[in-house]
């Protein structure tokens, strides 16, 4: 049946997002290699989506993180609070020093031109937030007594720590119970599961959490690596061969998980790292697959948090109450704008993101 949503005026909020937030360093137009300066922002694949949500569509967010209490723990903070994302589920640890016991989360990352693709360099290790427990949060308080109409969590954080993919299991069975919708992007990673499993544990936890998922979000990798479903006869451009490549995937993966109401799906082929055909495919039982507008040569000054912007633009549409075909419009759009600037995070406004999901184009807006 389609998703059951939760009244706004029944809750606090319209959406929550588990996962861990890092300071982003980013040398800007150089490399990280050569670098002298680096600007600061925060990021977080399933924190991205909640500050999404905020800025660009102006809904009543939070995160459910932690952070270790220092310097760079009390900065993350203020670019959390700047994005306007409710921390009030924030989680302090206390700080040893040096970072023997628990730490902040760096992410250097450089944008790539050209034929020299984007580089991401993580510093993630023993950080506050892959140490939350399932215990640490008051799942029934957030979803229950004070009430969310939509949890949003993904595969990043899950694959943190033994900790955290429990703690996403606490969430989003506490979330169900609840009545809160759940979605969860799959966002496989090779360099954070490559120490503990690699693809086999990742299908493992992945499968685990998908029990408890409403919408399922990822590309075409994310489902083979992290759910284990091949996309058989894809060639190599984004043509209606590729399209009906994942609906056939779509099919095999509803009928593995029925408990899926919507599947979403980005489609890029990258031509270099400041041009990719860009696209997004939708399914629901409901519907069957419906198709974003398709953006051959769309130019990219940051690709970093496109898909993340993806799922915030689809997550708005369907707690908008908007048909399937809209929200997946909205979120191709979202993603688009979103790698037109610099950071993981959205710059772009909703009235932009209805405009271009609408067919508007990019002249002078006076």
């Amino acid at each position: 049946m389609p998703l059951q949503i939760r009244p706004a005026a029944d809750v606090r909020y319209d959406a929550v997002s588990l996962g861990e937030v890092m300071l982003r360093l980013d040398p800007g137009e150089g490399r990280i290699r050569t670098a002298r300066q680096f600007r600061a922002w925060e990021g977080g694949g399933e924190y991205n989506v909640a500050r999404g949500l905020r800025r660009a569509f102006g809904l009543r967010t939070a995160v459910v993180t932690a952070l270790a209490d220092n310097e760079i723990g009390r900065l993350v903070e203020d670019l959390i609070l700047q994005g306007g994302v409710d921390t009030s589920f924030l989680t302090w640890l206390p700080y040893d020093g040096i970072g023997r016991s628990v730490r902040n989360g760096l992410n250097f990352t450089e944008r790539g031109f050209g034929v020299r693709g984007a580089v991401g360099v993580s510093d993630r290790g023993h950080t506050a937030a892959s140490q939350l427990g399932p215990d640490d949060v008051d799942w029934d308080h957030l979803f229950g007594d004070l009430g969310v109409r939509w949890l949003h969590t993904g595969g990043i954080y899950a694959a943190l720590s033994e900790t955290s993919a429990q703690t996403v299991i606490a969430a989003v069975t506490a979330a169900k119970r609840h009545g809160t919708v759940v979605s969860y992007d799959l966002n496989y990673r090779p360099s954070l599961w490559k120490a503990i499993g690699g693809t086999a544990r990742a299908q493992e936890v992945n499968r685990a959490i998908a029990r408890h998922v409403d919408v399922m979000i990822g590309n075409e990798e994310d489902f083979t690596a992290a759910l284990g479903f091949e996309v058989e006869g894809v060639d190599a451009d984004l043509t209606a061969i590729e399209v009906d490549s994942f609906a056939g995937m779509i099919a095999r993966v509803a009928q593995e998980f029925p408990n899926f109401e919507v599947i979403a799906t980005t489609l890029r082929t990258v031509r270099s790292a400041t041009v990719n055909d860009w696209g997004a495919i939708a399914w629901s039982p409901q519907t069957g697959v419906v198709q974003a507008t398709h953006r051959p040569g769309l130019e990219i000054l940051d690709r970093v948090g496109g898909g993340d912007s993806f799922a915030s633009g689809l997550v708005y549409g369907l707690l908008d109450g908007q048909p399937l075909q809209t929200a997946v419009e909205y979120g191709a759009a979202h993603g688009a704008l979103a790698m037109t600037t610099p950071g993981d995070t959205t710059m772009a406004s909703a009235a932009e993101v209805i405009r271009l999901a609408g067919g508007g184009g990019a002249r002078v807006d006076r």
